[in-house]
């Protein structure tokens, strides 16, 4: 059993930054990953990208690659996403989730309660 608990989640002007991260308690196996899914007004949830729970490896979608990075910080039990040259089209509810590595949204076992992200123009 594991909870995932977003935090960092606010408002941002356009061209700016933010930083969310997903504590979680509990452990995962070696085999999961933690990672992000958003979803934004009107539209269907859209992977993010994750990080591998043995390796660190990162995978961030190639749309958002440019922009977003995914990091541990500290230990393995927290993971941030650095969200660079933001638009408002970044405007979603973030999700942090764990699951079967490579992760994508049927492998997903634990989501958090979502963290909102808004980015004026």
């Amino acid at each position: 059993q594991a909870d995932l608990v977003e935090s960092g989640g606010g408002l941002a002007q356009t061209g700016g930054s933010l930083r969310l991260y997903c504590t979680r308690s509990g452990r995962i196996l070696s085999s999961w990953a933690m990672g992000w899914f958003r979803s934004r007004p009107g539209k269907e949830r859209e992977f993010v990208g994750y990080i591998r729970e043995s390796s660190g490896v990162t995978v961030v979608a190639p749309s958002l690659k440019d922009r977003f990075k995914i990091a541990r910080e500290g230990a393995k039990t927290t993971m941030s996403l650095q969200m660079d040259n933001l638009t408002p089209e970044d405007t979603a509810v973030y999700y942090c989730a764990a699951g079967f590595a490579p992760l994508e949204a049927s492998r997903i076992r634990y989501w958090g309660q979502g963290a909102q992200v808004t980015v004026s123009s």
